[in-house]
């Protein structure tokens, strides 16, 4: 479902809810639509951390300005950020044609430099990305996680053409478990840290 369509949640349900499990939860998920678009973020984020908890924050990484001041004031505990595409198709694949790539770049070099836990994380979609796009994005990632302390921890998501923001991929097979396998095997000499989740 669309995340307009969701139904509102009030905020002071939404603390009853966490204290009523105090001591049976360990942290919440921010994600979206995109989160930091929420002007209230960074007082929300620090309340959360009032009642003890961790955050995980899901992001597509295109307000930099924004994840910088959340990762500067510790607001953040994990960050899970999207990375759609190799730069030449990012526009298509985010559904946004003026989408300027440095905004991302620079995201993903902060959360890799941050010295958080993280993932960076592609889903996988047949027509839109085949094995050659998956190479150039490994590459582009890996030259903008140069600096990192660490290899960058990259995920690869399995496609699931069930209620799809985009009618058009409704339907649409995933790949072979042996097609990731072999996209995995491929990029692992640019990011050897890496995960196939979803087969």
């Amino acid at each position: 479902m669309a995340p307009g369509k969701q139904a509102t949640v009030p905020e002071g349900t939404f603390w009853n809810f966490l204290e009523r499990r105090a001591g049976k939860i360990t942290g919440v998920v921010i994600t979206g639509g995109e989160p930091t678009l929420q002007p209230d973020l960074d007082l929300f984020l620090a309340e959360i951390h009032k009642h003890h908890l961790e955050v995980k924050l899901d992001t597509n990484g295109y307000q930099p300005e924004i994840l910088s001041r959340l990762l500067t004031e510790h607001l953040v505990d994990y960050v899970a950020m999207d990375v759609k595409a190799p730069p030449e198709k990012y526009a298509l694949l985010a559904g946004v044609p003026n989408l300027d790539v440095e905004r991302i770049a620079q995201s993903i070099r902060m959360v890799a430099e941050s010295h958080l836990p993280y993932e960076f994380r592609t889903t996988i979609v047949p027509t839109l990305l085949d094995q050659a796009d998956m190479e150039t994005l490994a590459q582009w990632l890996a030259d903008l996680c140069k600096e990192a302390p660490s290899p960058p921890h990259y995920v690869l998501q399995q496609f699931r053409g069930v209620k799809t923001l985009d009618p058009a991929l409704e339907g649409v097979a995933p790949y072979s478990v042996d097609i990731l396998h072999s996209i995995e095997k491929n990029i692992k000499q640019y990011l050897p840290e890496i995960t196939l989740r979803g087969v």
